[in-house]
């Protein structure tokens, strides 16, 4: 048994998925070998079908595609961060929530505040 490789890059896992597809591997044993030395979380089997067929579609490179524009500060622990603040106190104005979470642009409050929260409905 091998010594399991912890925190990868994707890269290197992808680098290693071209080099298995280079040699004939299917994907059933490519995934196979990367559980093996990467452990159980590495990368489920229909995500090795995929860059299999990428790299048969003639892609070579290993790395993500750049994206457009910014990544977002809101995720699901602040969204819910803004939720207990606003249940704390049902008077709040934006104002108020613009400094207690100062990261956040006032429009980016707003949205999450009426759109994900549902908090102008009543």
């Amino acid at each position: 048994m091998f010594k399991t490789i912890a925190d990868t890059a994707d890269c290197e896992v992808r680098s290693v998925i071209r080099f298995l597809k280079a040699n004939n591997v299917k994907p059933a044993g490519i995934h196979r070998q990367l559980v093996e030395v990467y452990g159980e979380n590495v990368m489920t089997d229909g995500m090795v079908r995929k860059w299999v067929r990428q790299f048969n579609d003639g892609r070579t490179n290993v790395h993500d595609e750049a994206r457009s524009g910014q990544p977002t500060v809101v995720n699901d622990g602040l969204v819910a961060k803004v939720n207990k603040k606003i249940r704390e106190n049902r008077w709040f104005t934006l104002r108020m929530l613009c400094d207690e979470f100062p990261q956040i642009s006032k429009t980016v409050l707003h949205e999450n505040v009426t759109n994900r929260l549902n908090s102008h409905k009543r």
